[in-house]
């Protein structure tokens, strides 16, 4: 059997026999969402908070499921997780979407982040092209016009504010020993959001104008990404900023930029303008090879590399994000064979190493570059959801289809 085909293959049996039925066992029917911590010894806490963004991330993933395989259970999971966001996580005084919840579904963390804003919409847009229930698309583009509104400036997308929209600082999306006006890492997520967006209701008459809407946005984001984000003399995407995107930090981050390089090329696609097509692909080409070349090592992707110095660990997201990234790039330029090698490489990497095989598990946080555990990294928490790993299944098993 064609390698690819049995990569697909196997993708498919942990996507069904692992991780669909893990989540599926998360649900909480008493409160609510999904339970949000499950520690790395593998202790169930029932109280612990629901992070907005990991139950947005949730309903995503079970959405896109059910669009791809059909079977209905998958469906009632998307709708459970959308009726907690509708229910809980909107703000029904202020608009918007809180960042975490009690266990109960009262509101814990009332910050508003525009990262989170933009999970939710991800989510309700997916939610509505598995049910076709209106009113997830009347909350998304109600979401839309409220970063557009109140979590934007002249220069780009703002970060954290507090529950009623004053401007507060940056911790949640700051890391690595900077406060950031600014990062890559929101302007991605609205950037992937508004794609989804733009790609369930660019096509519905319907929608004409609101669409319309978003896809100016997505154009201008991507001169954002190639006139500020994207360093052309480092073949790298900067990662904290300033008010102004001027870099405050050097920072290599090997995951974000391997996941940019297919999200943008997914972006180019939907919105199916020539001139951005030209624009964007010799970057996220660049983006793509200067991984390979940096990053890669034969088997797994290491994390980044902070003012000179690589962190070797092994992150789940990165991994499951550079086989999609290196597939992708392989799509993109079939002549690079060696970026369909390291998809397959990278898979046996997560199959042996970041796969849990302990009952009741889903996979590592984190590992070694040899592949033993980091003990003590949880298996469920606000971040650790199966919007990477689920999404790695979902596009390897359309990307391969012979």
């Amino acid at each position: 059997m064609d390698k690819l085909a049995a990569m697909r293959d196997e993708v498919k049996e942990e996507l069904q026999k692992d991780i669909i039925p893990f989540w599926k066992n998360l649900r909480d029917d008493e409160k609510g969402g999904y339970y949000g911590w499950l520690s790395y010894d593998l202790a169930l806490d029932k109280k612990s908070e629901k992070g907005c963004i990991l139950n947005s991330r949730i309903t995503w993933f079970f959405s896109n499921a059910y669009t791809l395989l059909k079977e209905e259970s998958l469906l009632e999971e998307a709708k459970h997780g959308y009726e907690f966001l509708i229910k809980h996580c909107v703000d029904k005084e202020y608009g918007g979407i809180f960042w975490s919840l009690n266990y109960d579904g009262t509101p814990l963390d009332t910050t508003k982040h525009t990262y989170n804003q933009a999970f939710c919409i991800y989510a309700l847009a997916s939610y509505y092209e598995a049910s076709k229930d209106r009113e997830a698309l009347e909350l998304a583009f109600n979401l839309f016009r409220l970063i557009e509104e109140k979590c934007t400036d002249e220069v780009g997308y703002l970060e954290a504010f507090t529950r009623n929209f004053k401007p507060e600082s940056n911790e949640k999306l700051s890391e690595n020993g900077v406060l950031a006006d600014k990062t890559m890492n929101t302007l991605l997520h609205v950037f992937e959001a508004y794609t989804e967006l733009y790609r369930v209701t660019g096509v519905l008459p319907e929608w004409r104008e609101e669409a319309n809407e978003v896809r100016c946005r997505l154009a201008w984001m991507m001169d954002l990404f190639a006139d500020k984000i994207y360093n052309p003399a480092k073949r790298r995407q900067e990662v904290f900023f300033d008010k102004d995107y001027n870099t405050i930090l050097d920072l290599h981050s090997y995951g974000h930029d391997i996941e940019t390089a297919w999200l943008i090329d997914r972006g180019v696609e939907v919105l199916g303008e020539e001139a951005y097509e030209e624009k964007m692909s010799p970057i996220t080409q660049a983006l793509t090879e200067q991984i390979y070349r940096v990053a890669f090592d034969g088997h797994s992707l290491a994390n980044e590399c902070d003012r000179g110095v690589v962190n070797e660990n092994r992150i789940w997201w990165v991994q499951a994000e550079t086989v999609v990234g290196f597939l992708n790039g392989y799509e993109k330029t079939p002549e690079h064979s060696e970026y369909r090698d390291a998809a397959l490489a990278v898979w046996e990497f997560i199959k042996e190493h970041v796969v849990d095989q302990r009952s009741g598990s889903e996979w590592f946080w984190e590992v070694r570059a040899d592949g033993t555990p980091i003990e003590g990294r949880p298996i469920v928490e606000p971040w650790k959801c199966p919007y990477h790993n689920g999404r790695m299944c979902i596009e390897v098993m359309k990307r391969i289809t012979s």
